[in-house]
């Protein structure tokens, strides 16, 4: 395609970028408790496989749960097992989002490079981490980040087919394989269109071999499962369908929204690509991403508008934006370049005001606020998160002052100002956001109202982020309510409005500190 014999040398040293995206990963990453919702979640059914609740069944809190598919949360039980000597389970096991987001860059830096060249390529990982939509997920215990992952397999066998068609075309399936192993049929979904790719250069054989491979690996649990425990088999496969099923006036708005915001700034980079390229759609190196984006956000615009279902478009948006984003407009280009330089400047000066008014109570109306959101939490000041802050700050200053002019600048200065804003937040801020966040006061605030041998503790509306993390942290496990249940504890999660129960005692009740809504209330039979 014209315009990629010979792009522009791309600036930046990729031992650098490769830096940047470590930092980029691994912070925020360790240092914290689990979190509220998926974060706790993932990590209780890793803990589950750690705490020798068995390995085939992802179980929450002793309970059979079949909501997920077990690949992202074995590797975490692993890793977990492998850095117990250094690191609490919960940041071992959250390695595990540290490793496939290293391979999804990884790999899709690999596959852009066989698009579109080495240097075209190297703008892959600076648009993938700087993309605003990548933050939250990549840094949770998630399963979706092993799809991403999984897709970065198969783009990258997709992108060499032209070269080695059969050799790549098993990597595409291990790819789509990988994917429904780490998040079901579901949330393979939007990439089993890929396999048709193949077909389109009448790669028949190409075609059957990725079909082949994809479908060996996703069997291979279900297949233990219906020798095993064919009732959980069912039950997983119940809520596949209920998952893949199309929700009725979806479409809407709100899918446009959350897209402005969510692919900013990869998603109009690549839609210039998209236009630039658009009398050579029929190429290779452009029609995998279109492709892959359109099955995507085929996908995303049948679903409820949430983040995650958004997330597979970002690697094949990513591909295409790595073919225009040196090809930008220069006044396109300066538009992006100092809208990132301002939005990232102005964050994190605030992030810096905030740190400062929790550490001296000045400004005092900042740091009023603070103590009202987190109520009890009581700042105490560091040394080496101000350095770690500090040092991210003169990184993001240098970018500004020194990076200079260059088609790639654009797509380097966003993800250097996004691994920045990040550094500066989770070193000034973890602390107080963890201690909103965590349940481990909660949880031994209730451990330690129960008496060693209270027995079964039954339980009425409790979530299972919850039910995760008091097994978790507190060793708690409760027993679904039942009118058979003889237990003599009941623990029940509601509002703030108490129920009335007779025949119980209220002897505890808990709650977040800056949760306002919901409250953990346990109860003694009379």
């Amino acid at each position: 395609m014209k315009g990629f014999s010979d792009p522009p040398r791309f600036p930046l040293p990729a031992l650098v970028l490769a830096a940047a995206c470590a930092l980029y990963l691994v912070v925020g990453t360790l240092g914290h408790d689990p979190w509220k919702s998926d974060d706790a979640l993932h990590l209780g059914v890793a803990w589950g496989f750690f705490a020798g609740d068995g390995w085939l069944v992802p179980r929450i809190a002793g309970d059979a749960w079949s909501g997920v598919a077990p690949l992202y949360h074995w590797v975490a039980a692993i890793l977990a097992w492998v850095t117990q000597w250094a690191l609490p389970f919960h940041e071992g096991a959250r390695l595990a989002s540290v490793a496939f987001g290293a391979t999804f860059i990884f790999l899709l830096f690999r596959a852009a490079v066989s698009l579109y060249g080495r240097e075209a390529g190297l703008a892959a990982p600076a648009l993938t981490i700087g993309a605003v939509g990548l933050l939250v997920p990549v840094h949770d215990a998630q399963p979706a980040i092993a799809v991403l992952a999984a897709a970065a397999v198969a783009y990258l066998g997709l992108a060499r087919m032209p070269e080695k068609p059969l050799p790549s075309a098993a990597v595409l399936g291990i790819g789509v394989g990988i994917a429904i192993a780490a998040d079901g049929v579901s949330g393979a979904a939007p990439l089993l269109p890929l396999l048709l790719l193949p077909l389109v250069q009448r790669r028949w054989i190409a075609f059957f071999i990725a079909l082949y491979v994809a479908i060996a690996i996703a069997s291979l649990w279900p297949t233990l499962l219906a020798l095993r425990t064919p009732g959980h088999l069912l039950a997983w496969w119940g809520d596949e369908l209920r998952t893949l099923a199309v929700h009725r006036h979806a479409f809407g708005r709100d899918h446009f929204e959350l897209l402005g915001w969510f692919a900013w700034p990869v998603l109009p980079i690549a839609l210039w690509a998209a236009w630039i390229g658009r009398l050579q759609w029929r190429a290779w190196n452009l029609l995998v991403p279109i492709g892959g984006a359109l099955a995507a956000l085929i996908w995303f615009l049948a679903h409820e508008p949430r983040p995650l279902v958004a997330l597979p478009l970002l690697p094949p948006l990513v591909l295409l934006a790595c073919s225009g984003v040196h090809r930008l407009r220069r006044g396109a280009s300066n538009a992006l370049d100092w809208f990132g330089m301002m939005t990232f400047s102005l964050a994190i000066a605030l992030i810096w005001l905030g740190g400062i008014a929790m550490w001296t109570g000045w400004p005092a109306q900042i740091a009023h606020n603070f103590a009202k959101l987190e109520p009890g939490y009581e700042p105490r000041f560091s040394l080496p998160a101000l350095i770690v802050a500090l040092g991210f700050t003169a990184a993001w200053i240098a970018a500004i002052l020194r990076l200079r002019r260059s088609p790639w600048r654009t797509a380097i200065r966003w993800a250097a100002g996004m691994t920045a804003m990040w550094g500066v937040l989770v070193a000034l801020w973890m602390p107080w956001i963890d201690y909103g966040k965590t349940y481990r006061s909660v949880a031994n605030s209730l451990r330690a109202s129960l008496p060693e041998d209270a027995g079964c503790v039954e339980r009425r509306g409790v979530g299972l982020p919850q039910r995760a993390m008091l097994d978790y942290l507190a060793g708690i496990r409760t027993v679904p309510e039942s009118r058979m249940a003889d237990c003599g504890w009941m623990l029940v999660q509601g509002t703030r409005k108490e129920p009335r129960l007779q025949g119980w005692n209220k002897v505890w009740e808990g709650h977040r500190p800056g949760d306002k809504t919901e409250r953990l209330r346990l109860y003694k039979r009379d």
